[in-house]
């Protein structure tokens, strides 16, 4: 699982590359009303303007302008659009606002709540799948098509109404969506190959690429406090690798590759910050990761899938199974990455760093219940090693952003 980033398994890879740098609103307005809506902050704002246009007409702004030179007062935006004749009274207006703006902990806490479901759902589901049907390239490539169809759905009725693209910025996201796919195909490649608990242990070491990649090839210098938290998760990972009961290489050196994918990508999509909001570019991502996995899909699985792959499973399950889960574990994969993006714009950054590692906690944890793994002793107090450790790491890395971002500040 990829995404997370990030595209999951994608957890904190695909987070990261959906944080893209969003257009602030230049209405205070309009961004309080981001905030409330409680959904991703450039449809909210969409749907303001949208709500604007319709209910604050320019005669209106007009006299609202004169009531201001005559020493009157002057109500907020969002305010005298809920009062006109159109929308109704204006505690119909506060109404539409007042849950999120009074309950933020609780809609937050929603969102985290639903971002950790789906991802649970989503590998129960792929797991099973590949019990039945053990082609992950074809599965990536329905994972990301049914995304890419979910989101020309989304643009063909304008929530949210598509960016425009030109060929500078498409040049930026190519690299970015080449890691991304490369990264969501070797998770799946592993979580064929492995348990669903072992994958996320191996996944847990993407923090230590990361660091490795910023200090040797971006060259910016990692405290040693930050390469001291990594230890534990490298010696983590190595106790649970040696007695894993479902180890075999591939499983192992997909996940490996997988780490490496999604630090690259990480690279890459800092040097492709765009005002263009998280939405619409998961979506140009997805669509170009989408045609760079197809090919392999094709070359590697083509002749097995059409000799006995397509049969054997319609055989095992029947064709309305098959064709279901493979339609759910697209849609689920697509909304826990978009929801992720959602749920992490909200918090700040030692809040995000936490919930990602509770996230890999709780998939972890259910895979071994939903599908009875054996672990050894080991195996279980190397996975919990590596997992405090990427604890720890995030910590001290979301610490060390928040007083950068205050001596900024000051």
């Amino acid at each position: 699982m990829a995404a997370a980033g990030a595209i999951s398994g994608t957890g904190s890879g695909i987070t990261g590359l959906l944080r893209l740098r969003r257009p602030a609103a230049r209405n205070p307005a309009i961004a309080a009303g981001s905030l409330a809506d409680g959904g991703n902050p450039i449809w909210s704002r969409q749907l303001s303007l949208i709500h604007l246009d319709r209910s604050f007409p320019p005669s209106r702004i007009a006299t609202a302008a004169a009531v201001s030179k005559k020493g009157g007062l002057l109500r907020p935006v969002a305010a005298a659009a809920s009062s006109s004749p159109a929308e109704g009274s204006d505690h119909v207006g506060e109404a539409e606002v007042g849950f999120a703006a009074k309950y933020p902990a609780l809609v937050t806490g929603f969102f985290f709540f639903m971002w950790y479901f789906l991802n649970v759902i989503f590998n129960i589901i792929n797991k099973t799948i590949y019990n039945y049907f053990p082609y992950p390239y074809f599965v990536s490539v329905i994972h990301l098509s049914v995304g890419v169809v979910y989101c020309l759905v989304s643009w063909a009725v304008g929530l949210p109404k598509r960016a425009p693209i030109d060929s500078d910025l498409l040049k930026l996201l190519i690299p970015v969506a080449v890691g991304h796919a490369i990264g969501h195909v070797t998770s799946n490649v592993s979580f064929a190959a492995v348990a669903v608990s072992f994958t996320h242990t191996i996944k847990a070491l993407e923090p230590f690429f990361n660091a490795s990649a910023s200090q040797f090839i971006l060259g910016q210098p990692i405290p040693l406090t930050l390469w001291l938290s990594l230890a534990p998760v490298v010696i983590g990972v190595s106790m649970a690798s040696l007695t894993e009961l479902s180890f075999n290489w591939t499983g192992f050196i997909s996940a490996m590759i997988s780490n490496i994918s999604f630090t690259y990508r990480s690279i890459y999509s800092k040097k492709a910050m765009t005002d263009m909001d998280s939405t619409n570019v998961y979506a140009y991502i997805s669509i170009i990761a989408l045609f760079v996995c197809i090919p392999p899909a094709i070359l590697l699985e083509g002749p097995q899938l059409m000799q006995h792959g397509f049969k054997d499973a319609i055989a095992k399950v029947g064709m309305t199974k098959f064709l279901s889960d493979l339609f759910w574990v697209g849609m689920f994969y697509h909304l826990y990455n978009q929801l992720a993006a959602n749920t992490l714009e909200r918090v700040a950054p030692l809040t995000h760093a936490v919930g990602n590692v509770l996230k890999r906690v709780f998939v972890i944890g259910f895979s071994i219940i939903i599908f009875g793994n054996k672990i050894s002793t080991q195996t279980g107090i190397g996975t919990c090693i590596a997992i405090g450790g990427v604890a720890l790491y995030s910590y001290i890395k979301a610490k060390m952003e928040e007083e950068k971002r205050q001596l900024k500040a000051a």
